[in-house]
């Protein structure tokens, strides 16, 4: 907990740092929700191509069918465009919450700003929105979600301490423009920085995916054969890179390291098996948070600008005992 504590110190000077001085009597200014036995919710979905967003669609809907609540759902299907005639569809049926996960910073600054017009408040889930155009307390409640600078650092730090001379880093960022690709970017990048010792030979975006982490991680490993450290932003890059690693007859987790984030099964087990040296996990289990967050606002709670999700760790001390509680 005391790096969730130092983290919340130092959020002003990172890309969430407005959300740390948005007082709770801004909340004014955001649509009220009445306090009663059953919801409307929606939940606009970015994507469903891998297994994080499967989970966390799969937790809000669970959760939501716990409580009783009528639970709206889109997918868009990677689309920042169809997210936001998604919310707007949302707001045309009338839903009392919209949850979104906007799938980049600015473009979907005008669903949340059409929903706050609506009257109807908005909580973002895993990703933020521009926060020079839109802040928690005043145009949307709040942002639940992981600490995503602290993710990119933590594997920065497990890999200053375990390089074993592997020094020579290929990173693949996540879609340009989401809050999660710019912030582990930024933890990872500046703590290796600090470190000193290592070169960062190639960062490129590989959107997330598998298949085209494998094509840029191809790509990047014949442009700078003398890469020895591959840096994911997700799982499904990761598993990609070992891919990409194998066709050019190299061996993942012995002559590259492997490091990622989000922590599903697939890598975990990778983990076990000695193909990834270690997960950050990017915990997908929003649904009982989500829904705690709602109610307590309905409530009358003052809300805070941030509700932080805690992530576990995986490496070869922990992943086979880790394995079954991965998701």
């Amino acid at each position: 907990m005391s790096a969730i504590t130092r983290r919340m110190f130092m959020m002003a000077t990172t890309t969430l740092g407005v959300l740390a001085i948005t007082g709770a009597s801004a909340m004014a200014d955001l649509p009220k929700l009445a306090q009663k036995e059953k919801y409307k919710v929606g939940f606009a979905q970015t994507e469903s191509n891998n297994p994080w967003r499967i989970a966390q669609t799969e937790s809000m809907k669970a959760e939501a069918e716990k409580l009783g609540y009528q639970f709206v759902y889109t997918d868009a299907a990677g689309s920042a465009a169809k997210q936001v005639a998604d919310v707007n569809s949302m707001i045309a049926q009338g839903v009392d919450v919209i949850f979104l996960a906007p799938r980049e910073e600015k473009p979907l600054i005008p669903a949340v700003m059409a929903a706050k017009k609506a009257g109807i408040p908005v909580i973002l889930l895993d990703r933020t929105v521009d926060p020079s155009l839109a802040k928690p307390g005043v145009d949307y409640l709040t942002f639940i979600g992981s600490d995503f600078v602290e993710e990119g650092k933590r594997i920065a730090e497990w890999l200053i301490q375990n390089a074993n001379g592997k020094t020579k880093i290929i990173e693949l960022e996540g879609t340009t423009g989401s809050s999660p690709a710019n912030d582990r970017k930024k933890g990872f990048d500046d703590a290796i920085k600090a470190a000193g010792g290592f070169e960062i030979v190639a960062s490129q975006s590989g959107d997330f995916a598998r298949d085209k982490g494998r094509q840029v991680a191809e790509a990047l490993l014949q442009a700078h054969p003398d890469a020895n450290v591959i840096y994911a932003h997700n799982d499904e890059m990761a598993m990609g890179a070992i891919s990409a690693i194998e066709a050019a007859g190299k061996v993942p987790g012995k002559d590259i390291l492997v490091l990622s984030i989000d922590g599903g099964k697939e890598a975990v087990q990778a983990v076990v098996d000695g193909k990834i040296n270690a997960v950050v996990e990017c915990n997908p289990r929003f649904g009982p948070k989500a829904y705690e967050t709602m109610q307590r606002y309905a409530k009358g709670e003052a809300i805070e600008p941030w509700v932080i999700n805690v992530d576990k760790f995986y490496d070869p001390s922990n992943a086979a005992a880790e394995l079954e509680s991965a998701y």
